[in-house]
């Protein structure tokens, strides 16, 4: 009796135990905290703001102490960072229609439609880069349906704080964002590999190889 009673316990246990590792597994590998550790790895620090489309494994967020902003697609599995200057502007999408927009150097076109996208709201993300210029998040239709907004009008809210957030940010930031430009110099600096041709040195170098023996 006392050894059947040993095996049943055993049994329990290790039931539990599959039970708590499977559930600690799907809590670490959840989307959510997976790419919140990947924001916080593309920023370095705690994001100020962050979007995720649920279920699609793709996110955005950024920091105003770090100057970044980080993009994140295959539930944090890649992503890339751009410093906050490169960062040129927004478009909210509506069923394939551009409905709000905010770009670096433009006034921002104030979003009209409240509600009414029939099959999709998209937020897109404009860079100063030439291999990667954007970056889209698919809000609605949302994968996950109990993480994700319930209905369109949702989506196209939190999409249009986004849009306004950026507005803000490059309207009152532009100019401390904007990349340095080099100084103009009135003598360009010779190219290291070529020698001066006016050198006094090289002058006399050349006349002694120059003579006769």
């Amino acid at each position: 009796m006392g050894d059947l009673l040993r095996l049943i316990l055993l049994i329990l246990l290790g039931g539990a135990g599959v039970t708590l590792a499977a559930w600690l597994a799907a809590h670490f590998l959840a989307e959510e905290r997976r790419l919140a550790r990947a924001f916080r790895h593309g920023l370095g620090t705690a994001p100020d703001a962050a979007l995720i489309a649920h279920g699609s494994g793709r996110g955005v967020a950024l920091s105003l102490t770090a100057q970044r902003i980080v993009t994140t697609w295959d539930a944090g599995r890649w992503r890339l960072t751009y410093p906050l200057a490169e960062l040129m502007g927004a478009e909210l999408d509506l069923d394939g229609e551009v409905a709000a927009r905010a770009l670096r150097g433009e006034p921002r076109r104030l979003l009209e439609r409240q509600s009414g996208a029939e099959g999709e709201v998209r937020l897109r993300l404009l860079f100063d880069d030439a291999r990667y210029p954007d970056f889209e998040l698919v809000l609605w239709p949302s994968r996950d349906a109990r993480r994700g907004p319930a209905r369109p009008r949702e989506a196209i809210a939190e999409a249009n704080r986004w849009i306004a957030r950026i507005d803000t940010l490059l309207r009152k930031t532009g100019a401390a964002l904007a990349p340095a430009k080099p100084a103009l110099s009135s003598k360009p600096a010779p190219h290291p590999a070529a020698p001066d041709l006016f050198d006094p040195v090289d002058d006399e170098e050349d006349q002694d190889e120059l003579a006769p023996q």
